[in-house]
């Protein structure tokens, strides 16, 4: 089940508000609880038990940890729990991977491949094993000390608004609102505003760009002209981040809906001068995990410049592999790395001199190569389209007609989409956005409601006529 589905939508949001607000507020966490593992269950009921039981393990394992007299046992508690958690991620994201580069190198070898039935991936899998790291740290720093009922820390864990692609929720931001938290109608209001954003981003927005990045991928290669690589791409670059966006709009709603607070996961990205800046506005929940239970427990700034910098590509490498199994995933992670080594060796000082004019642009087209990598099925399929981007090499074959690949309709979402991304990063407009999301007159509340109405009911009308489109971040 989706969010941007008219089930999701007409039948089990409404039913889960109600069946919430009528709980006492006492049971409101069991209310919640269920409607989570019911949403869960509707895609993926096989898993729900491995959920369940991964989370048994590990609130037991958080308990010993806590009550451990040495430092020794503590260690060993936890390193049991993040070897279990990564071995499970492990098993069920790479093991398809890793016994396919295998079986290359027996073919290579001349010898026969091995015989390997696929393993599925449950959905929103990373999400979940990050979750229960982010506890079990937690509770061994001291943090925070481990739930006191496992309901509650189940909770934690599938709370359905972030479970199958976030944000990434530290435990210690949400510790405290899952014991106790207030429920007003602003809070209220204000989540169904954000929710509706959401999801008119993924479906208004998103949904109608995808069609034509597929279009453009699906294609061969040798019928993809230049300025069908560039409008193809860069329809890629919105279409994730108004999917994944959107996403995160729709998880922070429904979480105010239920009277839960999530950290923001997007800060306008395309706006960024650096890769640096890019990482503290782009999935900010993923950097703020990376740098928090890896980039600092490998020593972060404190060592060696030449260590720092391999800490970087460490992480960044790791992030790569978290998005997916490929070899493609892997190379926008070093990409990455290496941009974000560059700033710390000079780019930072050098951009700081230049005006945001140059930088910004400059930062965009770089990330909108390394998407070229993300979207790509292989290599191969992404240096051809860079090369097609760069002009080097043509087209070869007829590609259809213009209006057979992106419609009236897609000139305008895009048009849209490009003025939403990097209209903030001028001045005056920022000043505009600033003052007018400042006002909380009567006026503007109504107006934003009126927004959020129409959102919906457009959205709506969308989906009653598109085909399924899951959301980008389901898969990792």
């Amino acid at each position: 089940m989706v969010f941007s589905s008219q089930l999701f939508l007409f039948l089990f949001l409404p039913s889960f508000l109600l069946l919430y607000y009528l709980t006492p507020n006492r049971h409101r966490n069991l209310a919640a609880l269920l409607a989570s593992l019911v949403f869960y269950a509707w895609g993926a009921p096989r898993f729900v038990f491995v959920l369940v039981g991964c989370a048994v393990l590990d609130y037991n394992l958080s308990h010993w940890v806590y009550q451990a007299r040495t430092t020794a046992s503590r260690k060993g508690w936890l390193a049991t729990s993040i070897i279990l958690n990564i071995g499970l991620l492990a098993f069920f994201k790479y093991a398809n991977f890793g016994v396919e580069q295998f079986n290359g190198l027996l073919r290579l070898a001349g010898v026969a491949p091995l015989a390997w039935a696929r393993v599925a991936l449950p959905i929103g899998i990373s999400f979940f094993i990050f979750h229960k790291i982010s506890y079990m740290m937690d509770v061994y720093r001291g943090v925070t000390a481990p739930a006191r009922r496992f309901s509650t820390y189940l909770l934690y864990l599938v709370f359905f608004p972030q479970l199958i692609a976030g944000p990434i929720i530290r435990y210690h931001d949400v510790a405290g609102q899952l014991d106790y938290r207030r429920h007003s109608a602003d809070r209220f209001l204000s989540g169904i505003w954000r929710f509706c954003r959401g999801l008119g981003k993924k479906v208004l927005i998103a949904n109608v760009l995808g069609e034509v990045v597929d279009f453009m991928f699906q294609t061969k290669l040798a019928a993809v002209t230049p300025l069908h690589a560039w409008i193809g791409m860069l329809s890629y670059a919105f279409q994730i981040y108004f999917d994944f966006s959107g996403y995160s709009d729709m998880a922070i709603g429904l979480g105010r809906m239920a009277g839960i607070e999530f950290l923001e996961n997007f800060n306008e990205p395309y706006t960024a001068a650096s890769f640096t800046e890019f990482w503290r506005r782009w999935h900010i929940s993923l950097s703020n995990f990376m740098r928090e239970y890896l980039y600092i427990p490998l020593g972060g700034n404190r060592v060696a410049p030449w260590r720092a910098y391999l800490n970087l590509w460490i992480v960044f490498l790791i992030s790569g592999l978290w998005h997916g199994a490929a070899w493609t995933f892997i190379a926008w992670g070093a990409f990455h790395g290496l941009f974000l080594t560059l700033d710390k060796l000079f780019w930072l000082r050098v951009s700081a001199r230049l005006s945001r004019l140059v930088t910004v642009p400059l930062t965009f087209l770089l990330v909108l190569i390394g998407w070229a990598l993300f979207r790509s099925d292989h290599i191969a399929q992404a240096g051809g389209i860079l090369l097609r981007m760069a002009a080097v090499t043509h087209a070869s074959q007829s590609m259809p007609l213009w209006a057979d690949v992106i419609s009236n309709r897609a000139t305008f979402v895009f048009g849209l989409a490009a003025l939403i991304s990097f209209a903030p990063a001028v001045p005056a407009v920022r000043r505009i956005l600033v003052r007018v999301g400042a006002l909380n007159t009567g006026g503007i509340c109504i107006a934003r409601h009126a927004l959020a109405l129409a959102l919906l009911v457009l959205s709506a009308c969308a989906l009653a006529n598109a085909n399924f489109n899951p959301f980008i971040y389901f898969r990792f």
